[in-house]
């Protein structure tokens, strides 16, 4: 069985985002994850995240970029 994580800290380690997971603005590939009050989650590539940042960091528990992948050789 699957531990739930809960503090805000453990959401943002509990998993790397994938290929698989799409930018809820676009679709492209997601780098950032941020976590709501609500439990939901909403991803965004570099793009989108760095746009909504300020506005989603007033109200999120969690924000989870994985944007330096994209300067990886």
């Amino acid at each position: 069985m699957n531990t739930v994580a809960t503090t805000p800290d453990e959401l943002s380690t509990r998993f790397e985002l994938t290929a698989a997971d799409r930018c809820d603005s676009c679709g492209a590939q997601a780098y950032i994850r941020v976590d709501m009050p609500s439990g939901s989650e909403l991803l965004f590539c570099a793009h989108h995240g760095r746009k909504y940042q300020e506005k989603l960091s007033q109200v999120s528990t969690g924000w989870h970029d994985e944007s330096s992948k994209l300067l990886a050789d």
